[in-house]
């Protein structure tokens, strides 16, 4: 099967998950969405009101703002993919919790797999945790780091950025600073590889 087949058969799958409780208080679950052959693959942490509405992940104020950060580096949102640690909108919210977002990483780490992308883009703290677990993200936003045949870039979250001015400039000045690599994945191998007590081999178990 090819990826787009393979994508959408997991999308089936995800929709019909009942790992955890969130899906009973869910319009519907919010795969993820974009090119299955996208090099950079953009994780966030769960959906929001709107994601839950629509099924699609970042169409609210956070994802207007995140089309603006693709934009910036001369990319659209249709030429990269876009998921979610978690697949169900948490009530209110609310942060999401160890054993969800356990539950769905099977789901996360099916889709990784099949897109294989070059460059996976974490957007805030709790998708940076999955591969950085020990890692703050004030200390790490914006810096790419090579991690086995990928490279990962932890970056604010789009939310956090429209809370906080000091954060929107940010993630401006870190999607600024990596345009090259966006605009040229190809160069992956020029980015130091982790060596990082922070890092847990368990959560790269998927490559």
């Amino acid at each position: 099967m090819d990826k787009q087949s393979l994508l959408v058969r997991l999308e089936n799958q995800i929709k019909s998950c009942r790992k955890c409780d969130l899906w009973r208080g869910t319009t519907q679950a919010v795969p993820g969405e974009g090119d299955p052959n996208a090099e950079i693959f953009f994780i966030g942490e769960g959906p929001g009101f709107h994601e839950d509405r629509q099924g699609r992940p970042f169409v609210g104020q956070a994802g207007k703002l995140l089309d603006k950060l693709i934009n910036l580096v001369g990319l659209s949102r249709e030429e990269v993919f876009i998921g979610n640690v978690i697949k169900h909108r948490p009530p209110e919210n609310r942060d999401p919790l160890p054993s969800e977002i356990s539950a769905c990483k099977y789901w996360l780490d099916q889709q990784l797999e099949i897109i294989n992308p070059k460059i996976i883009v974490t957007l805030g703290r709790y998708s940076m945790a999955r591969f950085f677990p020990n890692a703050k993200i004030s200390e790490f936003h914006g810096s790419p780091m090579r991690v086995r045949r990928q490279v990962v870039v932890p970056m604010y979250h789009p939310a956090a950025a429209l809370r906080s001015g000091e954060v929107l400039s940010k993630i401006e000045a870190d999607f600024r600073r990596n345009i090259d690599l966006f605009k040229n994945p190809d160069k992956i191998g020029e980015v130091g590889e982790l060596k990082s007590e922070s890092e847990d081999p368990n959560q790269m178990s998927f490559f």
